[in-house]
């Protein structure tokens, strides 16, 4: 991944100083195609973003993790469990995944929740 800087001084070298495309490469440690991708296009920054979130392993595990989410949200504070306790659950029932997967699907869950309650009718 390119970084602004990296991006202005390929530009700056090109532009400014009428320097060659090989010329670059060699001072720069890039190769010929980045340096190619970065002056075609006016971005000052590529950022990959992926759109959906790939979840091969809790997929079976989705229902599950739904419930114990949805019965630890309705319990009080004091005696809510934390991720790591249910996925030590999740454990005991069999899920063989990571903690991260976990984690990132309770965000998610959390996110769309609080989305969907945060719409209220105000007169």
């Amino acid at each position: 991944m390119l970084v602004v800087e990296t991006i202005a001084k390929i530009r700056r070298a090109y532009f400014v100083q009428k320097k060659a495309i090989k010329e670059i490469c060699r001072e720069l440690n890039i190769s010929r195609k980045v340096v190619r991708r970065v002056l075609r296009s006016g971005a000052t920054e590529f950022v990959y973003e992926r759109k959906v979130q790939p979840q091969p392993k809790i997929g079976p595990w989705r229902d599950e993790l739904d419930r114990l989410l949805a019965t630890n949200a309705a319990r009080a504070s004091r005696e809510r469990l934390t991720l790591i306790r249910i996925f030590e659950e999740l454990r005991g029932l069999g899920y063989a995944g990571g903690y991260d997967a976990v984690r990132r699907y309770a965000a998610s869950w959390r996110r769309e929740r609080s989305a969907a309650t945060a719409a209220t009718f105000v007169p």
